[in-house]
């Protein structure tokens, strides 16, 4: 199954900071799914001035639960750098 992940980053003071402390443990851990076929794509989200404020994610996974628990267990997640979370699931085309 294949999820899009919109992840918005908390909107304090701090968050940006937070991001930035756990970013390369964030990147190792997505470049581990990369290589088991469990991330597809994905990227910062942007302002109109380029401050990150959030992530969007393509998954794949066998069910929605093995997805919540990547999701999880991210450090953005663990960090308190994502704070809303939407999951949807979506058929990617293999182009």
């Amino acid at each position: 199954m294949d999820f899009q992940i919109n992840a918005f980053d908390f909107t304090d003071a701090a968050a940006i900071s937070r991001r930035m402390a756990v970013r390369q443990a964030h990147l190792d851990n997505a470049k581990k799914m990369k290589a088991a076929g469990h991330l597809i794509a994905g990227g910062a989200m942007l302002d109109a001035s380029g401050k990150m404020i959030g992530s969007t994610l393509y998954l794949r996974f066998d069910n929605r639960e093995e997805a919540d628990a990547y999701i999880a267990s991210d450090p953005y997640t663990t960090g308190k750098v994502w704070d809303k979370i939407e999951v949807k699931t979506i058929r990617l085309v293999d182009l």
